[in-house]
């Protein structure tokens, strides 16, 4: 047995390629495209040492040319899901005693084989299963998830150096152990990263995973599964599997070895999730740990300081990046009305330049939404304003077509109410709404911000007013977990922006920085005294002389 301490230095961000034409990685990526669009990938669950096919096998579809299968994944049922939690918990001793070293060199190798061997061809699946363009692809599913995977060795290496005082003749040690039982991972179909790091980090901490990925991430999340293996996890570390989400939480809830949840998802289910846990608390071994991301109705409110068109940018990207599908996305702002008209005439026009179309054409900005269902829900919206009598109007935007893909149009709303429907809920797509408030009352309006929507996930400010951006800074301090100033309200970065919020936003435990990893880890302190008492004996209740 050694005696090092080993130590895994801060990494430095996985640098973002451009895709420029001409560039070798744009090659790289279009051949990768090609080659995966040439075949039909038969996609197993990954259980223990096993890959497990059945009888029931479903297509999968680009969202933006729904005319071509991808592949086919296997439906899980419930065997699949108690499968799935014994080949966990086989696996769990062997897993949680494995030095910390050898672990790290497993995540350490994934990220290697992620930025190296796999990069485009995971950048190609999540292009074509999620429809993403190829910058949005390269920033989520190669750097992001390289990150993640870098950082959080990194950060576990500096927990685990953590240490209580030990006084002369005593020594005090902690150990950050695994949690006993195993973990359920929950993740959603729009970050390919996040599909990664809700099963990797409990693992890297020494626990154990059932992963049930959106069906909608399957496609992504089975490459992700292929470099595991060939970085060498261990069988029954991370088991992936594709049963539906209501079958897997009835069994998993009822388990009494269930130890916790790391889930990105809608408000609703974890929601239900939490008082699934709460009601089935008598059943377990420990207390489970909770840990969830759910919506956001992210805002930007633009000082009457403001740059006009700083404004215009981070709006644009802010809001119809990605289709507007990130937990992030600006989907309500607030313009003043001193320079309303002048950033809405530019937003507009920059509207009007972005392609919509497939991914394999490099020079479209906008794709299509994950699925029918969604499409059905945001065109539902769009037509809902277009019959509001006025209460609101598309200034921009509006069509939308699902006979080859499920395009919408950048949709711009604006209206005079600022609790108007799509000020308030949750849409998930490509759907912005802004009100114009008087630039004379910015500060009331702030009120309006922070009451208007029950998520506090982003939020970003416009100024160049110091003094405002200061008071802002604190009048707007519960309304987003991720504040940006002068920015929009997307993009956090592993290691520099901790990402998580609160309210109905979730439990804000900052993937992306050491508070996610404490979640993962029960501690035990042990003391040890070098030369013990030999009586029960105190100085003080000896009687006097």
């Amino acid at each position: 047995m050694h005696n090092a301490y080993f130590n895994f230095a801060e990494p430095v961000n996985e640098p973002v390629l451009n895709y420029a034409p001409g560039s070798a990685e744009r090659k790289a990526l279009q051949d990768a495209i090609t080659e995966l669009k040439s075949q039909q990938r038969d996609i197993p669950m990954y259980i223990g040492n096993a890959e497990v096919r059945t009888n029931d096998r479903k297509e999968i579809h680009p969202p933006h040319e729904i005319g071509h299968v991808l592949g086919h994944y296997h439906v899980g049922g419930e065997e699949h899901v108690r499968q799935a939690i014994s080949a966990a918990l086989a696996a769990r001793k062997n897993w949680a005693e494995m030095a910390w070293e050898h672990r790290a060199a497993i995540f350490m190798k994934a990220a290697e084989l992620l930025a190296t061997k796999y990069r485009f061809r995971m950048n190609a699946a999540t292009m074509l299963g999620q429809s993403k363009n190829a910058y949005q692809a390269e920033i989520d599913s190669a750097c992001e998830l390289i990150d993640f995977l870098r950082f959080n060795v990194h950060f576990l290496s500096e927990i685990y150096k953590q240490q209580p005082l030990s006084p002369q003749g005593f020594h005090n040690r902690m150990e950050y152990r695994p949690l006993e039982g195993f973990i359920l991972a929950v993740t959603p179909f729009n970050f390919t990263a996040i599909g990664g790091n809700l099963p990797a980090a409990p693992a890297m901490c020494g626990n154990v995973v059932v992963w049930k990925p959106a069906n909608t991430q399957i496609y992504s999340a089975s490459v992700f599964m292929e470099i595991l293996k060939e970085a060498g996890l261990p069988d029954g570390v991370i088991n992936l599997i594709y049963t539906n989400g209501p079958t897997v939480g009835e069994i998993c809830f009822n388990h009494a070895d269930f130890s916790g949840v790391h889930f990105t998802g809608s408000t609703g289910v974890f929601q239900n999730m939490w008082k699934t846990i709460g009601n089935n608390i008598h059943k377990y071994k420990t207390y489970p740990r909770i840990v969830g991301e759910t919506g956001g109705k992210d805002f930007v409110f633009a000082h009457p300081s403001a740059n006009a068109d700083a404004v215009v940018a981070g709006l644009a990207r802010g809001a119809f990046e990605y289709q507007g599908q990130k937990c992030s996305a600006a989907s309500r702002a607030y313009l003043p009305s001193n320079i309303a008209a002048e950033i809405k005439e530019k937003l507009v026009a920059e509207v009007h330049t972005m392609k919509m179309g497939v991914v394999d054409d490099f020079t479209n900005f906008v794709n299509a939404v994950i699925d029918e269902k969604s499409f059905d829900s945001l065109t539902k919206h769009i037509d809902a304003v277009k019959n509001s009598n006025g209460k609101a109007e598309i200034i921009c935007g509006g069509h939308y077509d699902k006979s080859k893909g499920f395009f919408i149009e950048p949709t711009i709303i604006e209206t005079s109410d600022p609790n108007y429907t799509t000020m308030c809920e949750e849409l998930f797509g490509p759907v912005l709404t802004i009100h114009v408030y008087d630039a004379e009352n910015w500060a009331p309006m702030l009120d309006v911000v922070d009451a208007t929507s029950g998520y506090a996930l982003t939020g970003a400010i416009f100024a160049q007013d110091r003094y405002a951006i200061e008071m802002m800074t604190r009048k707007l301090i519960d309304s987003a977990g991720n504040f940006y100033i002068n920015d929009k309200p997307t993009g956090a970065v592993v290691g520099q922006q901790p990402f998580g919020g609160a309210r109905a936003s979730g439990t804000n435990d900052k993937a992306g920085s050491m508070l996610n990893l404490y979640r993962w880890l029960s501690a035990r302190t042990i003391k040890e005294t070098y030369v013990p008492v030999t009586n029960y004996r105190y100085p003080f209740h000896q009687a006097d002389k």
